[in-house]
């Protein structure tokens, strides 16, 4: 499908939780119950820096209590470093021709409220109590889409060669360190009482063998989990997780390291009785997972470049929602019959999707959904939309896809890297005046 959500990810994650701690931060009530008069901490390039931007940065990461007063100093004196820093880096994209336009904006403001659980005009209503104004809120907004923009443009730029993943790929074979490794077992546990007498301790470690012998000959070990093991998770098929190897029992990685995925280890001895494992994962921290799990999914969009517009789209589609539910009409139907996206005469079908494939927004509501749900109506740069997941898959990666992945990864690192050597430039090349920090 040629649908204009099939575009490269672009998150707002920091734009809402700038905002939303903006909005928990900047007024702080005095104990008189009046607010903190605001005043400038900073000027870079003669933009300011309030108190309030500064709080609101602290509140990302609040110190614990009883920190001493030069921890809090310190804390304080990073995070303007980092406020100066943004700064600089947002002129500098003005400079390069960097725009966000005002429908990026609104919908960020409108996946802001999405997010609280209220229309636009209601989170509006509610910015006054939090110090804010819709105007600072859009200049949050504006700001942090911008600084993604300029993150884009490098991550572009970056280049990755075969070589570079080649050599990235030899140093993450067979680590030693457990902390380097993500590891994922699945148990039988074949209890033995601690006053147990030999002949007892004897039909557990026969009983545990016998599980061993079956799994090594291929009888399903989620199955065998089910049936024979007395830990917790043996309604789970035995699956511990997926976890650093450091954080498993030494007596296990010891046992299963280097081994290969599918690998039947023991039976072990450890003071609960014995443990039969089967390895489900073992690779380095940083590699891709093997497999990735696909989405069939398809939507409805009404296409919205405004609030009314958005607003009308989202009643629109509620009572369309209520319709579908209802068994009144079907989501195909209903796709073919009001669906302005190019995906209408499918039906709304957008085929199986892979993670990071769809909008932040558009991806977060598919994946709350289980096969069969419909969602609400949910709001993207695009308009608003209905979303019905159909089913899903785990499919494994091909060795393509997942150097495709790695290079992915490497390019974000060099991205990174570039942005952080262009806010060292800015922040070089930018006047900046520090006034008093005091909050």
């Amino acid at each position: 499908m040629n649908s204009p959500l099939r575009i490269l990810r672009h998150t707002l994650a920091g734009a809402l939780l700038a905002v939303a701690w903006a909005a928990s931060a900047t007024a702080q009530p005095l104990r008189g119950g009046s607010v903190t008069v605001d005043h400038i901490v900073a000027l870079v390039g003669g933009q300011p820096i309030t108190a309030s931007e500064l709080r609101a940065r602290l509140a990302r990461e609040p110190l614990p209590p009883g920190a001493p007063a030069t921890a809090r100093a310190e804390r304080t004196r990073e995070a303007l470093e980092r406020l100066i820093e943004e700064r600089a880096l947002l002129q500098t994209a003005q400079e390069a021709g960097i725009r966000v336009s005002d429908a990026d904006v609104d919908a960020a403001e409108a996946e802001v409220a999405r997010r609280n659980g209220l229309t636009v005009a209601q989170l509006r209503e509610q910015l006054p109590a939090a110090g804010l104004t819709v105007d600072s809120l859009r200049s949050h907004l504006r700001d942090e889409l911008t600084l993604q923009r300029l993150r884009e443009r490098e991550e572009a730029r970056a280049r990755v060669s075969e070589a570079e993943i080649d050599a990235w790929l030899r140093e993450r074979q067979q680590p030693r360190d457990p902390a380097q490794v993500a590891l994922e077992l699945a148990q039988v546990l074949i209890a033995v009482p601690e006053n147990a007498g030999a002949e007892e301790q004897a039909r557990a470690r026969q009983r545990a063998e016998e599980v061993a012998r079956r799994a090594r000959a291929g009888e399903d070990f989620a199955q065998l989990a089910r049936q024979w093991s007395q830990a917790p998770e043996a309604a789970q098929g035995g699956s511990l997780g997926l976890r650093r190897a450091d954080r498993y029992p030494t007596l296990f990685w010891e046992a299963v390291r280097g081994q290969p995925v599918g690998s039947v280890v023991g039976p072990l001895r450890s003071g609960a009785g014995w443990h039969v494992l089967k390895v489900l994962t073992q690779r380095h921290v940083d590699l891709p997972p093997p497999a990735v799990t696909q989405t069939e999914v398809r939507h409805i969009l009404l296409r919205a470049d405004n609030e009314a517009e958005r607003a009308a789209a989202t009643q629109r589609l509620a009572q369309l929602r209520a319709r579908i539910i209802g068994g009144q009409t079907s989501f195909e139907a209903a796709a073919r019959e009001v669906s302005q996206d190019a995906s209408a005469r499918d039906g709304g079908r957008l085929g199986w999707a892979a993670p990071g494939v769809f909008v932040p927004e558009f991806e977060q509501a598919m994946e709350a959904l289980a096969p069969g749900q419909v969602s609400e109506p949910v709001v993207t740069r695009f308009g608003v939309h209905l979303i019905e997941v159909l089913q899903r898959r785990e499919v494994a990666l091909t060795e393509r896809e997942q150097r495709d992945r790695i290079r992915a990864l490497l390019r974000q690192r060099k991205a990174e890297e570039a942005l952080a050597e262009l806010a060292r430039e800015a922040r070089a090349r930018t006047y900046v005046e520090i006034r008093e920090t005091e909050l």
